[in-house]
């Protein structure tokens, strides 16, 4: 009996073991898209690996750009411009053709865009930093990305990011600005203006008071302290009726 129910025991352990392997991981997707469209930017050609900019290819400048500034330089013995611009011509014709024939056809797709906007570090006032304003959802890949600090326009610190296609068929673009100095209550803003019906949306971040919040937790600290010391009076009060109910 005990060699059987041994056997039955392994044979459970082997149907688990086989039925419920480890799962494999996620696999990753490295694409290359190459996009061409009326509006400027006309080209666009990245490089992403699950959905994060690798690489991407500067067409005025004829040259291929880290989308991770500590990625190494794009082997020069791939995709050379002199492969790519071909490549980017066809699409230009192939897209000259389709707008032609669907014209007035079928209704242009659009996306609405999507606004984060987070500072890159834990702010701390009076200490460099960077904000960071992601836009996601975009469809057309047309719009531009501006920054105002305290209602004014910025330019300077500012760098801007290609756009970056995803797996739904929609594109993402970054924009960052260099802060010298986070000064408490300073609203930051970013603008994100459609170039095809001039629509704009805006995103906003203040930067923190670290000394309203001080004294938040000091006024929050005392608060608990009177609300403890009252529930202690309250409670003592309670006993020494209980006791007087008892002896009367």
């Amino acid at each position: 009996m005990g060699d059987l129910v041994a056997a039955l025991l392994w044979g459970v352990f082997v149907a688990v073991a086989v039925g419920d392997p480890d799962p494999d991981p996620p696999p990753h997707l490295l694409s290359e898209v190459l996009t061409c469209q009326p509006d400027p930017p006309s080209l666009s050609l990245s490089v992403t690996l699950d959905g994060r900019d690798l690489f991407w290819f500067d067409f005025p400048g004829s040259r291929w750009n880290p989308g991770i500034p500590s990625l190494p330089p794009w082997p020069s013995e791939l995709e050379s411009p002199q492969e790519i611009l071909p490549e980017a011509q066809l699409c230009k014709e192939i897209l000259g053709v389709l707008g032609r024939t669907l014209t007035g056809v079928m209704p242009e797709a659009r996306a609405i865009p999507e606004i984060s906007l987070f500072p890159a570090l834990p702010p701390v006032p009076g200490e460099p930093n960077t904000l960071v304003c992601l836009v996601e959802n975009i469809f057309p890949p047309v719009l531009d990305i501006t920054w105002t600090v305290a209602g004014a326009v910025v330019t300077q610190g500012v760098t801007q990011g290609p756009f970056v296609p995803t797996s739904d068929l929609t594109f993402v673009r970054l924009s960052r600005i260099s802060v010298t100095t986070l000064e408490p209550g300073t609203v930051h803003a970013c603008v994100v203006t459609s170039r095809k019906d001039n629509a704009t949306m805006v995103a906003y971040w203040v930067a923190p008071d670290t000394a309203l919040d001080e004294q938040l937790d000091m006024a929050l600290a005392g608060a608990a302290l009177a609300l403890g010391i009252v529930l202690v009076l309250l409670g003592v009060v309670l006993a020494l009726l209980a006791r007087r109910d008892r002896n009367g």
